[in-house]
């Protein structure tokens, strides 16, 4: 029985929803032929080697030779998830008597065309479920060797859930099977042992750091064919693909889904990255793939070498960048640094005093220029590091010491709170109460009590936002709650025309509100209009 193929959903990129996994996706392959010429160059300076002289240095006529020292240390990456069998079957033993575990009454599995399938289906849950057969799934992907003893990096996506793993190289057709060292999910960086007592082949990490328009060799396993290599150049540095703080090399060599994990090469055969992403409307290549660099690589592997984990500095704070909007709001001359959204309770950040509004703009004397930057910073220094933070806040400059401490895999859940004050759909005692609206033509809103009754006093609600304003462009929109203006809790409309003149006291040209949508925090600088009439 042949076993479907596993697809890209495991993938943590995601941009405006072309942002795609270089793992294997099974697809019909055309092949297609295309012309080229030769050019002529004058003298060739050397042949053997296959490289000609230019004015601007040695340049490869071939790159047979760079294949030849790379493709025997690059391997295809299978892998098998047994869709939660292997767990089924350990849960399926004895008990402690002696008696088999009771599975509970099962509806039974009829084919659609059976009289009784619409009786089954239709009853209620507590007489039972179909007992679901567990779906196995292969998948493909690409990886290379590092170490003689066969530790080998791949990509987070590509071993993720993985109950087997095996390797193959191009020049032989054994399968060895390999072990789970370590994951790192920020970076998308795995490592995996081959479980054999051979010596491999193996590739270094470049030391040197790539330049835009350095040849790039991309070797992987495309569509499962297995050792496929593509040519091109370093078209970007310093990427942001919509994956956390981490800047990523942007290549021209075409990378499909397979490569994901192998090996992007320069012209002395060094890794200058491991493919992970594409850009791709369609799925497949267009001409821009995007590897992690050879410096994060290293620093990962490292570490899952050590541990099987990577251990990174965190604040515990929730931020988001610094426009000209939200600077002039705060009355901080130039656009930079993060503002503080949210503060994890009983982080590191709340017990050293930062507070949601503090725009951090140095940490230990470096100059933070966005909130990219400062997670950047952060995560490259270890747990329990003291670090000097220093804020702008209420018009001044402070330091503040803080130790951070380590990043939890749940940081999302921990920045979350509860909120309990309403039902899932948002109802309360005092639903059908229709409070009246205040028109504010300076932020193009209009506002009302965010609720009625007890709960009065939480906030304000924006009941609608004038299409053309700068609060629209914002993206505020009608159901967003007003928590704040300008570092000052409101309760009613008129507590937002108390902030809005306190902005306009301080001649500020804009005025900074928090803003709540649905369970999310954030700040919003609005700009001022002038007052109608």
């Amino acid at each position: 029985m042949r076993l479907p193929h596993r697809t890209s959903t495991t993938s943590p990129f995601k941009l405006a929803s072309k942002i795609a996994p270089a793992s294997l996706a099974m697809a019909a392959v055309a092949a297609v032929g295309i012309g080229f010429f030769t050019p002529s160059y004058p003298a060739l300076a050397d042949t053997v080697g296959q490289t000609i002289q230019t004015p601007f240095g040695n340049a490869p006529i071939s790159f047979a030779d760079i294949v030849d020292k790379v493709k025997p240390a690059v391997v295809s990456v299978s892998v098998v998830n047994d869709g939660g069998a292997s767990k089924l079957a350990s849960n399926d033993k004895n008990d402690k008597n002696g008696k088999k575990a009771d599975k509970g009454f099962t509806l039974p599995d009829l084919p659609p065309d059976h009289p009784l399938h619409d009786f089954f289906k239709n009853l209620p849950k507590e007489f039972g479920q179909q007992e679901q057969k567990p779906k196995i799934v292969q998948g493909q992907g690409s990886g290379f060797v590092i170490t003689p003893d066969g530790y080998v990096v791949t990509n987070n996506h590509v071993i993720d859930g993985a109950t087997k793993i095996q390797v193959t190289f191009d020049n032989d057709e054994t399968k060895y099977d390999a072990k789970l060292v370590g994951t790192d999910q920020r970076t998308d960086i795995a490592v995996i042992k081959i479980e054999s007592n051979k010596t491999f082949p193996t590739l270094k990490l470049a030391e040197k750091e790539s330049r835009v328009g350095d040849w790039a060799l991309a070797v992987g396993n495309p569509f499962g064919l297995g050792g496929t290599v593509t040519a091109g150049i370093v078209s970007a540095l310093a990427r942001d693909i919509g994956s956390g703080p981490y800047d990523y090399l942007q290549i021209d060599a075409a990378v499909n889904r397979g490569n994901s994990g192998g090996p992007t090469v320069n012209i002395n055969g060094e890794v200058i990255g491991v493919n992970t992403a594409i850009f791709s409307p369609s799925g497949g290549n267009v001409g821009i793939a995007f590897a992690v660099p050879a410096k994060t690589v290293k620093e990962v592997v490292q570490q899952l070498k050590a541990g099987g984990t990577v251990n990174r500095g965190w604040l515990g704070v929730k931020i988001q960048n610094v426009d000209e909007d939200t600077a002039a709001s705060i009355g901080l001359l130039q656009a930079h640094g993060a503002l503080v959204s949210e503060v994890t309770p009983n982080g590191p950040a709340a017990k050293s005093g930062i507070k949601a509004q503090d725009a951090i703009i140095q940490v230990n004397g470096e100059k933070i220029a966005d909130s990219r930057d400062l997670a950047r910073k952060i995560a490259e220094l270890a747990p329990d590091t003291p670090v000097d933070v220093k804020v702008w806040r209420n018009n001044a400059e402070e330091t503040v010491k803080v130790k951070l401490g380590l990043f939890p895999k749940n940081a999302e859940a921990a920045m979350s709170g509860d909120n309990n004050d309403e039902d899932s759909n948002g109802n309360n005692d005092d639903d059908n109460a229709k409070p009246s609206s205040v028109e504010l033509s300076q932020l193009g809103l209009t506002l009302m009590p965010a609720r009625t009754g007890k709960d009065a006093g939480e906030g304000v609600a924006i009941a609608e936002v004038d299409p053309s304003s700068d609060a629209a462009q914002k993206g505020l929109k009608p159901g967003d709650v007003i928590l704040e203006v300008s570092g000052q809790t409101v309760g009613t409309p008129d507590d937002v025309l108390s902030g809005i003149k306190k902005a306009q006291d301080l001649k500020r040209t804009a005025v900074l509100l928090h803003i709540k949508s649905s369970d999310q925090k954030r700040f919003v600088a609005v700009q001022l209009a002038s007052k109608k009439g």
